[in-house]
């Protein structure tokens, strides 16, 4: 049985915060005429892009001399390629930066063989926690949990990044729910996942909360596409309460308690919480190589701290990213040191899951 509480957010802050460094350095770094190199190891318009391009001109306003920070996208291989670039060339005079999200984490949980990166290897300055919702194509005339037949009749397209990636506890959802859901893997992004839907090419899909607010609201509101469930958030004591960025759309689990009858349960259903717990509590993080000098650290967590403490951040992130608590500095590195940590008895759940449905093999 998974250990949920080792795994909650609130336990990764209570049982790491002793890592946290007692005193920040004094900042003395300035970055006046450089050029910041933000990687986001996905294609434009995902939910990772949006949020690195939300927080990338603060940044720039936030840090010392301020340099001009720019987002480059190097997608593939589900954030993996990106990300093993990083790793590999990153210098540590902190002019690179790295964006992770849960398609960066999942495959290093699960040892992965294309992943070359370790998390030990970074710092984190900043974790924007995330939602998401699952959403589909009016065509089906599927409007809710009631309609869970009309939805399990028919053979549904998902454009998806690859099984491993951020679409591993919707994918597990989905069997949950007994769906005949057809997975395309090989999109560069949730964006481009978005993108085959908007196009027709799928019939279901799934956005995290920056790209649902930015990009799939406007499509329910013109009738383009019908909203499912939102995945919801795992509390400390394993249940799952509403996402506040979507007070009105039901959680996973009370979509499939209403559609079946019955609350999930079983090692199908610990494996997505704890999915949800490592991947989505600390979804999405901005990484520095852990070599990088601590003054230079230091300056990124000042200005990250900047920009959550100001007084129109809540406005402007419930917009962009939102409702959620952002952590910054000591809080944000000391909450990853646990945060990729898995229940062995869950990881061999996941494993078998990935090979016997995926054929996804480690």
């Amino acid at each position: 049985m998974t250990n949920l509480k080792s795994l909650t957010l609130r336990g990764l802050l209570a049982s790491a915060i002793a890592l946290a460094p007692l005193a920040t350095p004094a900042i003395a770094q300035d970055f006046a005429g450089e050029n910041i190199e933000w990687t986001i190891p996905f294609g434009v318009g995902g939910g990772t892009d949006v949020w690195a391009r939300f927080f990338a001109p603060q940044f720039s306003e936030h840090l010392p001399g301020n340099p001009n920070v720019v987002v480059l996208n190097v997608p593939g291989g589900g954030s993996i390629t990106g990300a093993n670039q990083f790793a590999m060339r990153a210098a540590s005079d902190g002019l690179e930066v790295l964006g992770t999200s849960a398609s960066t984490q999942f495959p290093a949980i699960l040892g992965d063989p294309r992943v070359r990166y370790d998390y030990a290897n970074w710092t984190a300055v900043l974790a924007s926690p995330v939602g998401g919702v699952v959403y589909i194509a009016p065509s089906y005339g599927v409007s809710g949990p009631g309609d869970i037949e009309a939805l399990r009749g028919s053979e549904i397209r998902f454009a998806a990044q690859s099984a491993t990636g951020l679409e591993m506890p919707v994918l597990l959802a989905f069997e949950m729910l007994d769906l005949n859901i057809r997975a395309v893997f090989g999109m560069e992004s949730r964006g481009a996942g978005r993108l085959a839907f908007e196009r027709g090419e799928s019939g279901i899909d799934f956005q995290t909360t920056p790209a649902y607010l930015s990009s799939v609201a406007p499509l329910v509101q013109a009738g383009s596409a019908v909203p499912l469930f939102a995945l919801g958030v795992v509390n400390a004591d394993g249940s799952v309460s509403r996402d506040p960025s979507f007070p009105d759309l039901p959680t996973f689990v009370e979509f499939f308690t209403e559609a079946t009858g019955a609350a999930p349960e079983g090692e199908a259903f610990d494996a997505w919480r704890s999915l949800m717990l490592a991947g989505f509590s600390l979804q999405k993080m901005m990484v520095l190589p852990r070599d990088v000098p601590a003054e230079i650290i230091a300056a990124y967590a000042a200005a990250a701290q900047a920009i959550v403490d100001a007084p129109d951040f809540r406005q402007r992130a419930g917009e962009e990213l939102g409702a959620y608590t952002q952590l910054v500095g000591a809080e944000a590195d000391a909450a990853l040191t646990r945060a990729l940590q898995i229940d062995p008895a869950v990881r061999d759940y996941l494993v078998t899951w990935l090979r016997d449905e995926f054929n996804v093999s480690f």
